[in-house]
């Protein structure tokens, strides 16, 4: 989202001191009313810099962010509709979106015919994945699963795509204590808050958004409205100046505490994405990935700067890192689209290492421990239902005794 221009606070752009000390590419290019920029669009532009950087003979370091644009520079995994459907810029992505206005049941109904496969591996309410394969068989006649796996069929393919494009890349992952994390994290957005984040919102959703809300036609899904932070002020900014003080403050805070929950639950998917897409996958063309431990900000120099500085020196040099890269436990045998349905929490759950979180997730244990009492007070009442008829039958057999 770095990519758009305006709402720098929210997304976290390098400060313009930063961006001095080292050349960066990709910042604010794009007009924030624009909400077709793809990730495709992404790719082709950073390749031709990345090739561009190599030229002369310099290093590029990609940061991230979204691990899945990362994806898209490191392996074949995209597919070009936009190219092969022959249309003008803009008009696919629009399908896409047209798509996603359908009912999920149904888009999912309708991917399940043409390409049952990758129906069977995506969830029926991950509208934009499945909107995405449909339009993909749209637009160039071929199962979107087929075009995937010809991708890592290809030779130094594997599970997630086609050949490394750089086979000298390695991975530096810099990760935290999760309760450093939250902490470091919650302070953030107080320091964005500090910063003007509230300026920031204001005149973007008066310059951008409150002509879009006034025609009810606000969108948080697509483009650089879909910023963590933006939609999380929706209610504060459209009532402001229309409520009491005391409404507005409680909006505010409300709209500050999501953002801090959405962004530490962003957090977690991003090191989720690492562990399952990085490390959980063997294959020659999965890059190293070397684990940086930055719970102490105290330790930086030891912890992350110099141990960073020796493994990127030593793939500039040729020669084998003194740190050894992160390796971790995988099951051969999990099912990664195995479907369950959990009927006390009317869910649909895809792969076996989801259901075994699922399980265990507070939600699921609060519907067993619910279900549990119900059949508890059932089971009561039916004992004191039998033991009051056997009352009535024993009283009855006196009575006929005794005539």
């Amino acid at each position: 989202l770095q990519v758009y221009k305006g709402l720098d606070i929210i997304t976290n752009k390098v400060s313009p001191q930063e961006q001095r000390l080292c050349r960066h590419h990709m910042i604010s290019f794009v007009d924030p009313l624009v909400s077709n920029y793809t990730v495709v669009d992404f790719r082709d532009k950073a390749v031709a810099l990345i090739s561009y950087i190599f030229a002369r003979d310099k290093i590029p370091i990609v940061v991230g962010g979204t691990n899945y644009y990362i994806e898209s520079l490191l392996w074949k995994v995209l597919i070009d509709t936009k190219e092969k459907a022959g249309k003008a810029p803009g008009s696919v992505t629009d399908r896409k979106v047209e798509l996603e206005q359908l009912d999920s049941v149904q888009l999912h109904r309708c991917l399940s015919q043409v390409d049952p496969e990758m129906a069977a591996k995506l969830h029926p309410h991950d509208k934009r994945k499945v909107a995405r394969s449909l339009q993909v068989f749209e637009e160039t006649g071929i199962p979107h699963s087929e075009i995937l796996r010809q991708q890592q069929e290809e030779e130094g393919g594997g599970p997630l795509g086609g050949p490394l494009k750089y086979p000298h890349s390695c991975i530096l992952w810099l990760h935290a204590d999760q309760a450093a994390l939250d902490q470091r994290l919650e302070k953030r957005v107080d320091d964005m808050l500090a910063a003007g984040l509230l300026e920031e919102l204001r005149d973007f959703h008066q310059r951008y958004n409150r002509e879009k809300v006034a025609e009810n036609r606000q969108d948080y899904q697509h483009g650089i409205f879909q910023s963590i932070g933006f939609k999380e002020f929706h209610e504060y900014l459209i009532s402001e100046g229309n409520c009491s003080p005391e409404t507005s403050a409680l909006l505010l805070e409300k709209g500050i505490q999501a953002l801090k929950q959405v962004t530490k639950r962003y957090a977690r998917r991003q090191n989720k994405w690492v562990r399952n897409r990085f490390l959980k996958r063997p294959g020659p063309n999965v890059p190293p990935v070397y684990g940086l431990e930055v719970s102490d900000l105290l330790r930086w120099e030891e912890d992350v700067l110099k141990p960073a500085l020796e493994i990127v020196e030593s793939f500039i040099q040729g020669r084998e890192p003194p740190a050894e890269p992160v390796r971790m436990e995988y099951d051969v045998n999990e099912n990664k689209r195995s479907h369950r349905m959990c009927e006390l929490c009317n869910r649909l759950i895809i792969g076996d290492r989801e259901w075994a979180a699922h399980t265990r997730s507070k939600s699921h244990l609060h519907h067993l421990k619910k279900r549990r009492k119900l059949e508890a007070a059932s089971c009561a009442a039916e004992t004191e239902w039998d033991s009051g008829d056997a009352g009535k039958t024993s009283g009855e057999e006196s009575s006929l005794s005794l005539l």
